[in-house]
């Protein structure tokens, strides 16, 4: 893999009449822990689609943190995180202000060093990007259900 995997696009259309949006502003790491743990509890109180499986919100959650926390260690902030359900699964989009600073994935890196958690993005998401707008950079993933897929 290299820096092409993550391609400046914008992220996709969403219907937005018929989903669930949450928002979080993250300052510092522990706003990430806290906006996890609301993301998995309003997911699970929404009642998982009855085709959903726990490995779908694992994945929704680990893409959320792999996304929010490049956003504090190599944004600009404020960092704000926004999750969007739709009918095939979830919408991830970060947004900072470093729009000079583009998604870098790790390139022949000693994994014990860090830094994967582009790579590991790309493939727990079905797409994947990033974009600038309004001043903002935003990098974004979709995790699709595995009943979707």
């Amino acid at each position: 893999m290299n820096g092409t995997l993550w391609a400046r696009r914008p992220a996709p259309e969403l219907d937005v009449r018929s989903t669930c949006v949450w928002h979080w502003e993250l300052r510092a790491p522990r706003d990430l822990t806290t906006s996890r743990i609301a993301l998995r509890e309003a997911v699970l109180n929404r009642s998982l689609p009855c085709d959903a499986a726990v490995d779908d919100l694992d994945r929704l959650l680990l893409t959320f943190e792999e996304l929010a926390s490049n956003g504090l260690r190599h944004g600009r902030g404020p960092v704000t995180v926004t999750v969007t359900a739709t009918a095939a699964g979830w919408l991830i989009d970060v947004s900072d202000a470093a729009t000079t600073r583009s998604p870098a994935p790790a390139v022949d890196r000693d994994p014990a060093q860090g830094g994967l958690g582009l790579h590991l993005v790309a493939r727990l998401s079905s797409t994947h990007g990033w974009w600038v707008r309004a001043g903002r950079k935003h990098v974004w993933a979709c995790v699709t259900r595995a009943a979707v897929a």
